[in-house]
């Protein structure tokens, strides 16, 4: 029996991922939050709140994550794929190692749970809503900030997303690619080579409104209005 609306936020357990677990709980959805060990988080399993440990980059992980949802509130409304991770190097510097895990965690997280949430979207036959977590840098690349490889899976996402819209647009399924510049968390805390403070200057020069996307509660807003 369905209860109420629910929403899954993949890499939940910190920054953007963890404020979007608080805000939509506190807007009444139930939550499904994942990461790989959300025993870190802080959170506590609820009423209105699971929490499923994994690697997200794994299909088994996805079909947990996918269960749960559909098993303890009855349904999907909602899913974020904001779990990403992301790394600079030079182009020649990235080996077989990064790009594995660059695209086992950016697009196989994106692509196992996105297809059972579609299925379960369409057996349920009310639309639903799927928000992803893509980067600035995919469109606007830097001199100096080296994340070509990382970028080369936020663009990836933000075609899938342009070209599942048009395909559910009639079943009212929505997709959305939501791209912020630099945000205050952990992600971003230990960037090498200055490239958190070249980037922060050159996005402040040249586009004043991301400073109000700087902090993960600002994002969070944006992203929640997506649902």
């Amino acid at each position: 029996m369905k209860t109420g609306k629910t929403a899954i936020v993949t890499g939940a357990s910190q920054g953007i991922g963890a404020c979007l677990v608080k805000t939509l709980l506190e807007r009444r959805y139930n939550v499904v939050a994942t990461a790989r060990s959300m025993a870190k988080s802080g959170f506590q399993a609820s009423k209105q709140l699971a929490l499923v440990d994994g690697d997200i980059g794994e299909a088994s992980t996805a079909k947990q994550i996918a269960e749960t949802a559909v098993e303890r509130f009855g349904g999907i409304d909602t899913l974020v794929n904001n779990a990403g991770i992301y790394f600079i190097k030079p182009f020649p510097a990235y080996t077989t190692e990064d790009i594995g895990k660059l695209f086992s965690t950016n697009l196989y997280g994106f692509i196992y749970l996105s297809q059972l949430v579609v299925t379960q979207m369409l057996k349920q036959k009310t639309g639903g809503s799927v928000v992803s977590i893509s980067a600035f840098l995919a469109e606007h690349p830097i001199a100096g900030v080296t994340a070509s490889v990382p970028m080369m899976t936020k663009g990836g996402i933000e075609s899938i997303s342009k070209n599942l819209a048009m395909e559910y647009a009639k079943e009212g399924i929505r997709f959305n690619a939501v791209a912020p510049g630099e945000v205050d968390t952990p992600l971003n805390k230990d960037n090498p080579w200055g490239a958190s403070r070249m980037l922060r200057k050159s996005l402040m020069r040249s586009c004043s409104w991301l400073r109000r996307h700087t902090l993960p509660g600002r994002c969070c807003t944006s992203m929640a209005a997506r649902t």
